[in-house]
């Protein structure tokens, strides 16, 4: 916050008014004869009228309180410090032309000739100096004016004061207070309020606050502009809560009649620019939190909870850039939730942002909140505004994100339900959806729901995929349906689909449980004929399921192929070879098998072990059990 200023340009006279760059106005001049007129920024003013600068706000009063009082009350003390005679002052000439002055001897080589200037043209090249970050010159003006036999008064000091905040010149001010004290000149209210704002700009804060206690001490009425400066000050602690406290309290003062007696303001309006100065300020702090690295989410909830309570409420449009400023899916949809819910119940006649919705779709997805997500998607059906395509394909992704969780897990009834949802909800499910079913089904070995599946998907108009038809051949192999699996398997190669790896080893397994070796040897003959090259999860699944079937002769015969295709073996081969092995009455063969493994370094389970060890006793085998070191703790491998 700073005092109204006048300062020179190399294009004209720049009068204005500026809160925390976000309080903007427009300049303009009012004469003797009331006239307005907005400034010309390319040439300069001269009159010979007497001339008070004001300043009229481009934005809502309910937004700009403290530039706007301010501005008042510096307009009145120029008022009061006006010269009683006309004259013709080029002010920005003259400013111009002491912009290089150091000492007071530099400012009266140019001033010397002027004779008596009116006091605000003084007042307006201080601060227009301070504003250009000039202080310099402005301290030489007010040493050239304690030589005349007047010196500077207090609207100078003031306007010094003002000037050293715009400056940033703040190691001048104590030599300012004690040249005043020197002078015999008391502070005023604006002194005080100037005194405030340096302090916050120096990031003293309790000092500026402690400020505030002293105008009161001196007998003075503080002015709106003095509680919106310790607003301010709150603002730039980021104290939010030290805000709405100190608000609350001045509210509570002014009912009781204790502040704002004074005709000279109007409080009735000025508490309410207050009130909308500390929303505003509420609003800044929340968004700074929420832009930080660290988790203040609490902090936010906590804040807009006693804003409700101490009946200070932020607009729509508040609410929808604090939800912007919700990137972080850890902790943010809390308070993405929470800003969502207060826009539709408080403002019902006012339609919310899409693009804001779509964020939060977003942000829910992040979070892993994607139910969620999905409310917020039905509340645009239901109530508006209409989702467009990023709020669909936002929406898609979620469900695609869901059906592969439950694709993963095997959660088919899950994946059956969100594929209901869909389509309730006009969301077409597209190819990898309904595959994500159908593996969650056959992972669950639900071989007719997978059959459903996968007809629902064709009269849905989607044309299945490798990846489809090898879902239904795992769930038509588990649940032994041969017949029908190999009928799938022509169908798939008659609608020219090539098989991939997945496919053939499911069909491996079927072939195995039919006993159909001979086309199990064609189907591998097959496969590399077309590059693909069989992976031990091709070979176990032959090998386990003849071990199911009790052929462990075969199961051996595969292992040996196997070994010289150099495919290598891992835990699942041996254990399910080995405990086959030992079933069948083949005690040793198991036990070599055993030692085989941990010579290669794996780590089998307690199964094999007790297997080789079980059998040995039963058929008489004569084995070293030492060698198969201890029996593992776990019946799971690691």
């Amino acid at each position: 916050m700073q005092a109204l200023s006048v300062w020179p340009l190399k294009f004209g006279l720049l009068v204005g008014s500026r809160l925390e760059s976000e309080l903007d106005c427009s300049c303009f001049v009012v004469s003797r004869k009331i006239r307005k007129r907005h400034c010309n920024f390319g040439s300069s003013i001269s009159h010979t009228s007497k001339v008070v600068f004001l300043c009229e706000p481009k934005r809502s009063l309910l937004r700009s309180s403290v530039g706007v009082g301010w501005a008042t009350e510096q307009r009145e003390e120029e008022e009061a410090s006006r010269d009683k005679t006309n004259s013709r002052v080029n002010v920005r000439e003259l400013a111009y032309s002491l912009r290089a002055a150091k000492t007071a001897d530099d400012v009266d080589v140019v001033l010397k000739e002027k004779g008596e200037l009116p006091l605000q043209v003084y007042c307006a090249m201080i601060r227009g100096f301070g504003k250009d970050k000039r202080l310099t010159p402005a301290m030489a003006v007010v040493d050239w004016l304690k030589r005349k036999k007047s010196g500077p008064n207090l609207f100078i000091y003031n306007s010094l004061l003002g000037a050293v905040k715009e400056s940033n010149g703040f190691g001048e001010t104590e030599k300012i207070l004690s040249d005043m004290e020197e002078e015999g000149i008391a502070p005023n209210v604006v002194t005080y309020n100037t005194l405030m704002a340096i302090y916050m700009e120096q990031g003293e804060f309790r000092k500026a606050l402690e400020v505030l206690d002293l105008i009161e001490e001196k007998g003075f009425a503080p002015s709106p502009v003095t509680y919106s400066t310790a607003l301010l000050v709150y603002r730039r602690m980021e104290d939010g809560m030290g805000a709405l406290e100190f608000f609350s309290e001045l509210r509570e003062r002014y009912s009781k009649r204790e502040i704002g007696n004074d005709a000279e303001h109007d409080w009735e309006f000025e508490f309410i620019k207050l009130e909308n100065f500390v929303g505003r300020i509420c609003y800044q702090v929340m968004r700074r939190w929420l832009v930080r690295d660290e988790n203040l989410t609490t902090k936010v909830l906590k804040l807009l909870n006693e804003m409700d309570n101490a009946g200070v409420k932020p607009s729509k449009e508040e609410h929808e850039r604090l939800i912007w400023a919700c990137t972080r899916g850890d902790h943010h949809h809390v308070v993405g939730k929470e800003l969502y819910k207060r826009v539709r119940e408080r403002f019902p006649d006012d339609e919310i942002s899409l693009s804001v919705c779509n964020h939060l779709i977003w942000l829910m997805g992040k979070a892993k909140r994607w139910w969620a997500a999905l409310e917020i998607y039905e509340d645009l059906l239901e109530e508006g505004p209409e989702p467009n395509n990023l709020s669909y394909e936002l929406v898609v992704s979620h469900f695609s994100i869901l059906l592969g969780a439950a694709s993963k897990r095997g959660i088919w009834r899950w994946g059956v339900k969100l594929l209901n949802k869909m389509e309730d909800k006009g969301i077409k499910p597209q190819s990898r959806h309904w595959n994500a079913v159908l593996v969650a089904c056959s992972k669950a070995s639900e071989t007719a729901a997978a059959i459903q599946i996968f007809k629902a998907m064709v009269e849905n108009g989607e044309k299945p995929t490798v990846i489809s038809y090898g879902a239904l051949l795992s769930a038509l192999e588990k649940g032994k349906l041969y017949d029908e699996a190999f009928k799938v398997w022509n169908h798939m190669i008659k609608v020219g689909i090539e098989p991939n790896l997945h496919a053939y080893t499911i069909m491996a397994s079927v072939l195995t449980g039919q006993g159909k070796f001979n086309l199990l040897d064609t189907l591998f003959k097959e496969m590399a004929s077309k590059g693909v090259e069989p992976s031990v999860v091709t070979y176990n699944a032959v090998i386990s399921v003849c071990a199911r079937n009790g052929l462990s002769g075969e199961a051996y015969e595969w292992f040996g192929r196997m070994r010289g295709e150099k495919v290598e073996a891992n835990e699942i081969t041996y254990e399910v070879l080995i405990e086959a092995l030992a079933d069948d009455g083949k005690p040793r063969l198991a036990y070599e098998l055993h030692l085989k493994a941990q010579g290669e370094g794996l780590k089998l389970s307690a199964k094999p072990y007790d297997a080789v060890v079980r059998a040995a006793e039963s058929y008489g085998a004569s084995i070293d059990v030492n060698l198969l070191g201890p029996r593992p703790d776990k019946e799971k491998r690691g």
